[in-house]
């Protein structure tokens, strides 16, 4: 294929686009032109993608759309600028009578926009807790494996020392999760993470946990006939204050962590910077864990009890509804810990009744929640979505053999909000199966999973219950997709991007390559929000590139761009650099705001706004440093830039200055990145990362 022009690959990215008369705005940045269009539907998105010049579209919400062309992005906006029909053009027209309507109607739906903000906190706080979490649902379904079968009575109350052992193996995750929550939600929050662990740790110490039924002093204990728990209260300041064993409670650290956001940002802005890391974290545990010990803990704990009431009083009034509510609520419930309590009424109704009534109905729950998991699956395989693919079968594994709906609800159900109205469909077909054959019972504690099906009676009514609630909702979740149009459209531009970058097949372990035929290079950490492998668009947009590899042996060394903690590009919150599409490189999260060259080389791009810089070296290895995570909306402010376009620079001579503090005010990323942009051509690079670094430190190693 011939590689078009300058000016013709202009030419057809603005065919492609609908034309200069559905451009309502055109900007860029350092590797891709950014499009605000009249009419996101005149894309011809598959002709774009197939030009050379091109190396991937990334459609978004809102009509706007990005196409990633590298380090040649600047030559390219100038050529569409410069056509005839671009004379006037991609400048806002005014907008119509229907449209000013629609802008009113919007700000109209803004008014749930507190429901997203929940769902995101609730995400947020859980999601990186998921590898702990199926690690423990993982050790779960194999004791309950072994418990199904008889070789181990996993529930017995005198088990020997090798299985109260195991038992620590994953209570050590549900029993202190609040805490993890609690840190996670904090850091949602942009506070000390550890503060709001701090704080609910305070209420989980043996010396708080070790009150309850005590006879300490000012301590007092009486019983709930109605859940046969015990409750103690002691009394602290001449005060009431309720003792709870907050083990596995989630609602109580993310009520605190909210209400402790608001008492840790106003002391910052009450006490001087200087002495900050003080007075603000003291006052904030002395002010915390008092509210949370006598307030927020026991209204967690109130909460779930006073649902434990109702729901007895519903099984025993109108067994049909209830057989129904249980599988609605559920989906509520577990994402805020509220299902605990629940779980004690259970073990009261066995030993009371003789069995319990909940287990049942709860069963068509769990299921419709691994269906619902299924579905994602079954996408995640149709649409070759790595990552997705091996989050759900984990998840699904441990749902289907341990019973644990965690894993699926925190690692993929509260991260799409399309899924929970069709799960919820399958919660109520099998709720509505279980009422009308009569209801369900068991006389054990069970995990609901497919191991434990024996000890529902009637079986085989639990079981047409349980797959009607399976398959219901893994049929919706897959006919309707757990993503938007638009969200499904961006996802699969950019796998099409990462499966096209040829640069994951050229890095290979530096031990299979000959110390005497390859160079190396160390390359510093640093880049954020753009585009891909550049070598391709250097060549589309007539840049030279190094004819000649280097010498054999010859050390060329590029170093870190700035000081500070060098991480994976796959833990950018930028879905380009994550995939590598831009090549394989680090990210460094700023120590100070300096910048500096990591190599002697030429700069040959130089962004206006100062956020992002490339350079070439002699023996032609390309490097992207690209400052903070889409901070070329900022427009240059806070960027203080020393070097231009063309200039010759050695390592750790000044790029630029950047005001960090005004970056993440306005709520950027801070991260800076580095990649090397021709990846493709190099025998492999080879990040350094999870170690703390000084500005010239070697970060990443490139062989040719």
């Amino acid at each position: 294929m011939n590689t078009p022009t300058p000016g013709a690959l202009a030419e057809k990215i603005l065919s492609g686009v609908g034309g200069s008369e559905n451009i309502e705005s055109l900007t860029h940045c350092a590797t891709r032109l950014r499009f605000q269009l009249r009419d996101g539907e005149k894309v011809d998105q598959a002709a774009l993608d197939a030009l050379d010049g091109v190396m991937g579209t990334v459609p978004q919400s809102g009509d706007r759309f990005q196409i990633v062309i590298g380090g040649a992005v600047a030559g390219v906006y100038s050529d569409l600028m410069n056509l005839p029909s671009m004379t006037g053009g991609a400048t806002p027209r005014p907008p119509s009578d229907a449209e000013v309507k629609a802008e009113i109607r919007a700000k109209g739906r803004g008014r749930f926009a507190w429901l997203d903000n929940f769902f995101e906190y609730l995400s947020d706080s859980f999601r990186p807790l998921l590898g702990v979490l199926l690690g423990a649902s993982l050790i779960i379904a194999i004791a309950s494996m072994l418990d199904a079968f008889g070789l181990v009575d996993f529930r017995s109350a005198d088990k020997s020392a090798t299985w109260v052992f195991v038992d620590s193996m994953w209570r050590s995750v549900l029993y202190f999760l609040p805490i993890m929550v609690a840190y996670n939600a904090a850091k949602k929050l942009k506070i000390d993470p550890w503060v709001g662990a701090t704080v609910m740790a305070a209420v989980m110490t043996p010396n708080f946990t070790g009150m309850i039924g005590s006879k300490t002093p000012g301590v007092t204990t009486t019983t709930n006939t109605t859940l046969g728990t015990s409750e103690s209260v002691a009394h602290v300041f001449g005060l009431p204050m309720q003792l709870n064993d907050y083990g596995g409670q989630v609602f109580v650290p993310l009520l605190m962590v909210a209400l402790l956001a608001l008492v840790y940002k106003g002391l910052k802005r009450i006490f001087p910077e200087n002495v900050q890391m003080v007075f603000v974290p003291f006052f904030s545990m002395l002010i915390m864990i008092p509210l949370t010990a006598f307030l927020i803990g026991p209204m967690g704990v109130w909460a779930g009890n006073g649902l434990g009431t109702g729901l007895s009083w519903l099984n025993g009034n109108a067994p049909i509804v209830f057989a129904i509510v249980i599988p609605m609520l559920y989906p509520f419930l577990v994402p805020l810990g509220l299902h605990w309590p629940l779980n004690a009424l259970m073990l009261v109704n066995i030993n009371t009744l003789g069995y319990d009534f909940i287990q049942g109905p709860m069963g068509t729950w769990n299921f419709a929640c691994f269906g619902a998991t299924a579905g994602v699956l079954l996408l995640s395989v149709r649409h070759r979505e790595k990552d997705m693919r091996q989050t759900a079968t984990g998840a699904l594994a441990a749902g289907l053999l341990g019973g644990i709906s965690e894993p699926s609800l925190y690692g993929i159900h509260l991260r799409f909000k399309r899924i929970y109205p069709r799960m919820l469909v399958g919660c109520l077909v099998g709720g509505v199966i279980i009422g009308v054959l009569g209801g369900v019972n068991t006389k054990a504690f069970a995990f609901t999973s497919l191991l434990t099906i024996p000890v529902f009676d009637p079986m085989i009514k639990y079981i047409i219950a349980i797959s009607a609630a399976f398959f219901t909702s893994m049929a919706l979740v897959y006919f309707a997709d757990y993503r938007t149009k638009e969200e499904r459209a961006q996802v699969n531009a950019e796998r099409d991007a990462a499966e096209a970058a040829p640069g994951d097949k050229a890095v290979v372990p530096a031990q299979t390559v000959a110390a005497d035929d390859r160079e190396l290079v160390a390359v510093g950490a640093a880049a954020a929000a753009s585009a891909g492998s550049v070598a391709k668009a250097a060549t589309a947009a007539g840049t030279p590139v190094a004819d000649e590899a280097p010498v054999a042996g010859k050390g060329l060394e590029l170093t870190a761009p700035v000081a500070g903690r060098v991480v994976g590009l796959g833990e950018v919150e930028d879905p380009v650099f994550a995939s590598r599409a831009l090549g394989e490189g680090v990210g460094i999260e700023p120590a100070d705001g300096r910048v500096v060259a990591p190599v002697d080389g030429e700069l040959i791009t130089v962004a206006d706004t100062g956020h992002a810089f490339g350079i070439r070296t002699a023996n032609g290895v390309e490097v992207l440093i690209h400052v903070g995570i889409d901070t070329v909306k900022m427009q240059g402010k806070g960027f203080d830039v020393r070097v231009a376009a063309g200039q010759k620079v050695s390592a750790g001579d000044l790029l630029a200055e950047v005001d960090l503090a005004a970056v993440r005010a306005a709520g950027h990323p801070a991260v800076t990145l580095m990649t090397v942009l021709n990846t493709a051509d190099m025998t492999s690079v080879e990040p350094h990362t999870g170690q703390d670094v000084t500005a010239g430190t070697p970060v990443v190693t490139v062989r040719r």
